[in-house]
C-alpha cells in the first residue's frame, strides 16, 4: 500500500505542477550527504511518518456476498493509515525553490483526495476516496524541526502532505450454508416419560394417555 501512495503522489505532483519541466522527483532523506550529492532541480518528497488515523476506525463486520447473492463471508473493516510527506524543494536559488513550492501548493489544494486517475493497485480494488490534506498545523506530539533536526539537515521551506490510505486487516471470517428449512424438534417421550411413537401424529399419544387416565378414576 505505501509504494501505491507514493507513486500516486509523485503521478500527481509530475502531471499537474510539474508538468512540461525536467524537475526530477526524489524518495530519498534530504540529508546531508543527499543535498551535496544532487545536481538537478529537485523536490523530495520524504516519508516520515506512518500512523493510524483514528477518526475513520470502524467497528464491526462487513459481509462478502457470492455469486448466489448470499452471505459468503464477514471481514474487518479497512483501516486507513496516515502518510505524512515532508515535501521539498531543490534548486541553486532560493527564488527557484519558493516558485517550485508555491506550483506544488496550488496543485496539492485543488485536491481533497487522490484522484482516481493516479491510484493504482489495492487502492483501485478497494474503490474509496484516499483523503489528502497539505500544510496543516503537525500534531503537537510532532515538530517538523524535530525531523529536520533527525536528519541532521538544516530547517528549510517545506509541505506537509498526509494522506490517509485504506488497508485490508487481513481478518476474513468464512460462513456456512444458508437454512434450507425450518427447526425440526424430535422428542424421545412426553412429559412424564411415556414413549412416543415415531408415527404418532403431534398431540396424540397425550391424549389417549389422558383418557386412559379418565377412565381409571372412574372405575
Amino acid at each position: 500500500m505505501i509504494h501505491e501512495v507514493d507513486d500516486g503522489l509523485r503521478r500527481l505532483l509530475r502531471e499537474e505542477a510539474l508538468r512540461g519541466t525536467e524537475v526530477e522527483i526524489a524518495l530519498d532523506a534530504p540529508t546531508k550527504d543527499w543535498a551535496a550529492r544532487r545536481n538537478a532541480p529537485t523536490v523530495n518528497m520524504y516519508l516520515y511518518d506512518i500512523r493510524e488515523d483514528m477518526r475513520r476506525r470502524q467497528r464491526g463486520m462487513l459481509n462478502e456476498y457470492g455469486g448466489d447473492g448470499n452471505v459468503a463471508a464477514r471481514h474487518a473493516p479497512p483501516r486507513y493509515l496516515k502518510l505524512s510527506y515532508l515535501i521539498t524543494a531543490w534548486t541553486q536559488r532560493p527564488e527557484d525553490e519558493h516558485r517550485l513550492l508555491s506550483n506544488l501548493l496550488v496543485c496539492l489544494l485543488g485536491h481533497e483526495a487522490l484522484p482516481a486517475a493516479v491510484l493504482s493497485g489495492s487502492l483501485v480494488a478497494f474503490g474509496l476516496p484516499v483523503p489528502l490534506t497539505c500544510a496543516l498545523p503537525p500534531p503537537e506530539d510532532r515538530a517538523f524541526a524535530d525531523v529536520w533536526t533527525a536528519l541532521g539537515g538544516e530547517l528549510k521551506p517545506s509541505l506537509d502532505v498526509v494522506i490517509s490510505a485504506p488497508v485490508d486487516p487481513g481478518r476474513r471470517f468464512p460462513v456456512g450454508p444458508p437454512a434450507e428449512g425450518g427447526m425440526l424438534l424430535k422428542m424421545g417421550g412426553d412429559s412424564v416419560g411415556h414413549e412416543v411413537p415415531a408415527d404418532a401424529t403431534p398431540g396424540e399419544p397425550r391424549v389417549a394417555m389422558m383418557r386412559s387416565r379418565q377412565g381409571k378414576g372412574t372405575t
